[in-house]
């Protein structure tokens, strides 16, 4: 690991907050995306109960 000197706190704080705030993004894409298909499963489930 390079030497930070007196701004190592700062950096690895900035990475750390960085990292988490992708993950967090990935986590809700992630679930905003299991939602849109449970919602398009069920609308297509209707559309094919209607046509039958």
């Amino acid at each position: 690991m390079p030497e930070l000197g007196k701004y190592a706190d700062a950096v690895l704080w900035s990475w750390a907050a960085t990292l988490g705030l992708i993950a967090l993004l990935i986590v809700m894409t992630w679930v905003q995306s299991r939602k849109a298909k449970a919602d398009h499963d069920a609308i297509e489930a209707r559309r094919k109960g209607k046509e039958s």
